[in-house]
């Protein structure tokens, strides 16, 4: 789950990390309400999506009078603002951040992930803030600095101070650099984040260290310890497709391609979608099942994979083990006549129960084509959706 800046800043602020003072808005009377409640000769108005690359798309513009605040609201609050993670169609701009302007001294980058293969929580940091951190590790990788913390022992104040005097800060500021550091990395940890980011992080011109940015993402499994972060949700900034298939409790991601993806076990929607590319073909969805799934949630599933209008062709991937080979076909057979099916239907079933399954689908009387194998089922989806 994603939120956005001003609700990242909130959180941070409630750990120790000093951000600028600034005002959530809904139109363009209140974002010059901010910048009256605010006061100061600068403010900046920045379009709140979940997305980065936000400045370069035109989502962040600063303002030195009300006129420019007003004009700045206007023309960013509505827009489709496309930036390199937006894709081209873009994300619609609904809320503003008006926050007071800052003397930049200088940008740097600081980041919290989990590493996987160390098992441990990875702090990175980088004297090249206000960039791409990908373009930063892929081409001047040297720059881009690293610690491993053990989740036992947390960020120390070595580890935080060596960091900050790598990547630039002067002795004056490592206190304060310290404070953020380690306030980024608890709020990471005891937030449940799948990623804590402030790009850029500021030194200001008397020193001062500042997240002039943040973003923060979650692990969906841990929500139900955090509601205060649910609250924080914003389904505007969702696929309306994923949200309907989050009700019936189906893993469903939407992508480009025209071949519908149903499968059970999130491994084996992986590589099913690599064979259906293999074969040449391009896969519409990520959509995994589950292992309790009933003929209603299989019912949902086709209705969430119809919606997509460049659908062409469906295939279903069942291996039953905890989930048995006649309740899908049960649910294949309710689901194809209750969503009127307009696009061929490939099923490959292996596991329990599976000439059961068999059987009930080939005395339907619908139109599915059978496969044995995962080639062969990818072949003939393929060959399906390109009307062969």
């Amino acid at each position: 789950m994603k939120i956005h800046e001003y609700q990242g800043k909130e959180i941070l602020k409630r750990y120790g990390v000093p951000v600028p003072r600034g005002i959530a808005c809904f139109s363009v009377d209140e974002a010059i309400a901010a910048a009256n409640t605010l006061g100061g000769p600068v403010w900046v108005v920045k379009a709140q999506i979940h997305a980065g690359g936000r400045g370069k798309g035109g989502g962040v513009k600063l303002a030195r009078s009300m006129d420019e605040v007003k004009a700045h609201a206007s023309s960013i609050l509505g827009m489709m603002l496309k930036t390199h993670q937006t894709g081209p169609q873009g994300q619609k701009v609904r809320r503003l951040l008006v926050e007071e302007g800052a003397d930049i001294k200088k940008e740097l980058y600081v980041g919290v992930v989990l590493d996987r293969m160390s098992q441990k929580i990875c702090v990175m940091a980088s004297s090249e803030g206000g960039m791409d951190i990908e373009e930063v590790a892929a081409h001047t990788p040297e720059k881009l600095h690293k610690i491993f913390c053990d989740p036992a022992a947390g960020l120390t104040d070595a580890e935080a101070d060596d960091l900050a005097s790598k990547i630039g800060v002067p002795p004056a500021s490592l206190l304060q650099a310290r404070q953020v550091l380690q306030g980024l990395y608890k709020a990471f940890f005891e937030t449940d984040a799948s990623l804590a980011e402030i790009n850029p992080l500021i030194l200001t011109g008397d020193g001062k260290v500042i997240a002039l940015d943040a973003k923060l993402n979650f692990d969906s499994n841990a929500l139900f310890r955090h509601p205060d972060i649910v609250a924080m949700r914003d389904i505007d900034e969702e696929d309306p497709a994923e949200i309907e298939a989050s009700k019936f409790d189906l893993a469903y991601i939407q992508l480009d391609g025209n071949i519908g993806c149903l499968v059970n076990g999130a491994g084996l929607a992986m590589a099913t979608m690599d064979t259906i590319k293999l074969f040449g073909g391009e896969p519409a969805n990520f959509l995994d099942v589950g292992g309790g799934a009933t003929a209603e949630k299989v019912t949902e599933a086709f209705k969430i994979m119809m919606r997509n209008p460049g659908l062409k062709a469906i295939l279903v991937n069942i291996f039953g083990g905890i989930m048995r080979c006649d309740t899908i076909a049960e649910g294949l057979i309710v689901a194809s006549k209750a969503v009127g099916l307009s696009v061929p239907l490939v099923v490959r079933m292996k596991g329990t129960n599976e000439d059961l399954g068999k059987k009930m689908i080939a005395e339907s009387g619908l139109p599915i084509i059978s496969a044995n194998t995962m080639a062969e089922a990818a072949e003939k989806v393929v060959a399906a959706a390109a009307g062969k």
